[in-house]
Parts: structure tokens; C-alpha cells; sequence
């Protein structure tokens, strides 16, 4: 495990000095959460929370970190002996990974003394909006491919090793059936997938013996990449003469097929599916890579590509139309002396930013079929029953209202703890656990909220109680002006 304590802001440093020279280490909350999902999408995947765990229980700072902390010349010698002890000891609570999530809903929550809680801003924000954009934008294709097999190719394409590595594992999660990064397998345990280059077939004399030669080594995984010289001119007959040699040699192939990487994949896949067909292999897989994303999968499938599996690199890895995912981490509540929490509110000149106040939760409405009708963050201690009537209100456009009837809803809480007073109390599920989860959390969403284009928005409403706090302290600020 790297060492990762000095990955952080230095304003989180000084800051937490200002609250030590002071004396203020009161207990408050925090809350990590977007305001906006990215690729113009409906909903996003919460993901990163097992590195979130890893960081936590390793944060410490050993001899070289305090040296150069003192170093730097902004330190003094009783704040750098505190860091030299430092421990967290607060409580964590999350929304599991894996779980579709909406703007303004906490999809981690930190309750701390605040020194502690400002420590892990960055690292927090860091992971969490890295693996949820990745996460997202993985979702957003496999569902464009409609059912078809997405596997995660971006590695060299990625802004460096770490982001290849849990770029990876953030789309496996959201639906990818494997990766091509090796070292992401061999962590996760997740399924590695590949064919082979260009360079591959260029480096032998002729076409046909760069896939025979292929074919013999990889019976059982031989997807030959048919666009190095002429697609259905050379390459799809090519392959066609390998499969059918092997096949008369008693050679059972049981994942076969070709790669398109170039031209017209529409029209280059339909007639290459006739081509195969035409000579009995009609179960040969037509997969395609070409810097492909959920827009051009559904541009393909519209136009009747035949393609059955698709490679997809750098659009995905990079969410390249969308690269940040917009994640802050902010303030709400400061703990009185008997337990009490005093709610805090960012205020701003752009409604978007104000922040809702409190120590709060959030939980899911279903409808009786199980599909998600909206979700409703309310402070911590109101108690919800689904024997009761539930009135759901736009916290905007407050004269939109839904009352559910006992009977017609199910309720489910979504911020489950994680650390409680600095120990552990979570275990992460495997990465495919994970993904078996998220694959039921999207299936949850109705389609018109999953669609690419301008989708049905979810409801994130807030409870009564909440509403009128944060009126009440929106009033009361603007009365000091």
C-alpha cells in the first residue's frame, strides 16, 4: 500500500494548524457530493469507496512526511508532533458502490473532529470523482451496446497508471464484461480480454499466415484483426480460410471471430456477418474498436452493424466529452456540546451551489414493480414508515407534489456506515459482486431516464423538515443583509 498521506491540498494542512493553534477541534459533518451528472446523463454510479476504506485505515505520517511538513518553514513544532500521532477517529458513512446516485444526495458522509475531517477532503474527492465519472460514462456505453459485450481497452490512453488501473476497475463495475489492463485483472480479479495488433500481421510475410499462426496458439480466445491490408478483400477471407482449416482439422473453437478497427464498421460488419455466415460460422463473434463511445455505438446499432462486441478505449477511459465529474465536499452541521448539530449552509450567488444543510441521510422511493420513483434526503432521526402516507414535493418548484398511499411505495436507506469512531465496519464486496449489484441498480431506473439524449430526470426531493430549515436559514441571512 502506497503511502498517500501528503496527497492532499496544502490548504487542508493549514487549516487544520489554524484549528489546532485555536483550539477547535469540534466535531462536524461533511458532505461529498455532485451537483451536476456528467455526459448529460440522468444518473450517475457512485464508485472508489473500497480505496476511500484503504486510505483511511493507512493514514499516518511517518518521519519523512513530518520532515518535510517541516520543511516547508509553515508548520510549527506542537502541530507537527500532533500529525506525528495522528489517527482518524471519526465516523464515515457511504452510498455502496455500485449504486445509482443523483445531484445533491451525500454519496459519502464524514462526521469528525474537524481537523480530521479537513484532512481528507482531497483524498476523498480525489478517488470518489475519478471512479464515479468512469463509472458513469462506462454505464452510459454498455448501455448503448444494448446487451452486447463492452470490454475496457483505454490503458495507454489513460492519464497515467493509476487512472488506467481504476478507470478499469470503475467500468467493470458499471457493466463492462472485461478489460484489457492486465495488472487491473490480476487486482480485482476481473476478466482481461485482447486479440493482437497490426504489427502483429505485419510482422510475417503474408496475412493468412499471421492468422494461422495465431489461430493455432489461441484456439480458444482467436478473435484475428481483419482491416491491416483490405477488410473484406484480404482479411475477412483470410480469416475465413483459418477457420475453416481448423475447423477440418477437428479443432473446436470456442470464442472466435473477427476485429474490425477501421472504415465504415456499419457497412464493413454487415458484410462481413454475410461472409462469415456464408461459409457455416455463423456463431463468429464481430467485435470493433475505432474510438467508439455510447453515441457512436448507437449510431452503429440504428444502422444494423452486426457487431456483437466492442472494444472501447479512450472516449470511455478518459471520459473524454465529460472529463471531471464535478464532486465537492462540503460543511453542514457543527456538533453542540449535548449532541446537537447545528446546520451550516453555503450560500451563493448561483442557486445550484447552496448546499442543504444538516446531518442528514438519504432514502429511495420504489414503486410496487421496483423501479425508482424518486429520492428523498431527510435529516438523520426522522423516521419514515411504509405503512403511512408519503408526500413527495419538489424542493423548488414546491407546488409539485405526489402523495403515496400505504401500500403503493417501498423505502430503502442508502448511506450505510463505513467507520465508526476510526475503526472500520464495512467489507467491500469483490469488483464482480460489485458490478452484479450496479447491473440490478440500473436496471431500477425506468428507460426514459437512461436514454443519451436529453433523459427524464429522477426527483431528488428533500423531507418537510429539512425544507423548512433550509428556508429558515436562507431567511435568516438574508435578513442580517
Amino acid at each position: 500500500m502506497r503511502n498517500l498521506t501528503l496527497l492532499t491540498d496544502l490548504y487542508e494542512l493549514t487549516m487544520m494548524q489554524g484549528y489546532f493553534k485555536t483550539g477547535d477541534n469540534r466535531t462536524v459533518v461533511f458532505d461529498a457530493f455532485h451537483r451536476k451528472n456528467p455526459s448529460g446523463s440522468a444518473y450517475a454510479v457512485a464508485c472508489g469507496l473500497e480505496q476511500v476504506i484503504d486510505y483511511i485505515k493507512n493514514l499516518r505520517f511517518n518521519e519523512d512526511d513530518i520532515a518535510y511538513l517541516d520543511s516547508l518553514g509553515l508548520f510549527e513544532k506542537d502541530f507537527l508532533d500532533y500529525l506525528a500521532n495522528f489517527k482518524f477517529t471519526g465516523d464515515i458513512y457511504a452510498i455502496p458502490e455500485g449504486t445509482v446516485v443523483f445531484p445533491k444526495e451525500p454519496l459519502v458522509k464524514v462526521i469528525a473532529p474537524i481537523m480530521e475531517a479537513q484532512l481528507i477532503e482531497t483524498v476523498i474527492l480525489n478517488i470518489v470523482n475519478h471512479q464515479s465519472l468512469i463509472a458513469t460514462k462506462a454505464a452510459r456505453v454498455c448501455f448503448a451496446a444494448q446487451g452486447d459485450g463492452v470490454l475496457e481497452f483505454g490503458l495507454r490512453r489513460a492519464q497515467g497508471p493509476d487512472a488506467g488501473i481504476y478507470g478499469a476497475r470503475a467500468a467493470m463495475i458499471a457493466g463492462c464484461v472485461g478489460t484489457s489492463n492486465v495488472l487491473a485483472g490480476q487486482m480485482f480479479d476481473v476478466p482481461v480480454r485482447g486479440t493482437h495488433a497490426h504489427s502483429w500481421i505485419m510482422s510475417f510475410a503474408d496475412e493468412y499466415t499471421a492468422f494461422k499462426t495465431y489461430a493455432n496458439l489461441y484456439p480458444t480466445a482467436c478473435i484475428l484483426l481483419v482491416d491491416t491490408y483490405d477488410t473484406l478483400k484480404s482479411g475477412v477471407p483470410n480469416a475465413i480460410r483459418v477457420f475453416t482449416e481448423m475447423r477440418e482439422s477437428g479443432i473446436e473453437f470456442t470464442n472466435y471471430g473477427i476485429r474490425l478497427d477501421s472504415g465504415d464498421l456499419a457497412y464493413l460488419s454487415k458484410k462481413a456477418r454475410k461472409m462469415l455466415d456464408a461459409a457455416g460460422f455463423t456463431d463468429a463473434v464481430i467485435s470493433a474498436s475505432s474510438d467508439l463511445d455510447e453515441y457512436l455505438i448507437d449510431s452503429l446499432k440504428t444502422q444494423g452493424a452486426t457487431i456483437t462486441s466492442w472494444g472501447v478505449g479512450t472516449n470511455l477511459i478518459t471520459s473524454k466529452d465529460n472529463p471531471a465529474f464535478g464532486g465537492v465536499y462540503k460543511l453542514t452541521a457543527v456538533m453542540n456540546e449535548d449532541g446537537t448539530f447545528t446546520p451550516k449552509i453555503k450560500l451563493s450567488e448561483n442557486s445550484e451551489k447552496i448546499t442543504n444543510p444538516g446531518n442528514k441521510t438519504v432514502y429511495r422511493v420504489y414503486d410496487n414493480d421496483g423501479m425508482i420513483k424518486a429520492d428523498l434526503i431527510a435529516l438523520v432521526g426522522e423516521t419514515y414508515s411504509e405503512s403511512d402516507s408519503l408526500l413527495l414535493f419538489d424542493p423548488k418548484e414546491t407546488w409539485k407534489k405526489t402523495l403515496l398511499q400505504p401500500g403503493e411505495y417501498t423505502l430503502r436507506e442508502l448511506l450505510v456506515p463505513v467507520f465508526k469512531k476510526g475503526e472500520c465496519v464495512y467489507e467491500s464486496p469483490s469488483v464482480m459482486d460489485i458490478r452484479t449489484y450496479c447491473l440490478g441498480e440500473l436496471a431500477t431506473l425506468w428507460d426514459e431516464s437512461k436514454r443519451l439524449i436529453n433523459p427524464q430526470t429522477v426527483h431528488v426531493d428533500l423531507s418537510k423538515k429539512l425544507y423548512d430549515m433550509k428556508q429558515e436559514l436562507l431567511n435568516n441571512y438574508g435578513a442580517e443583509e
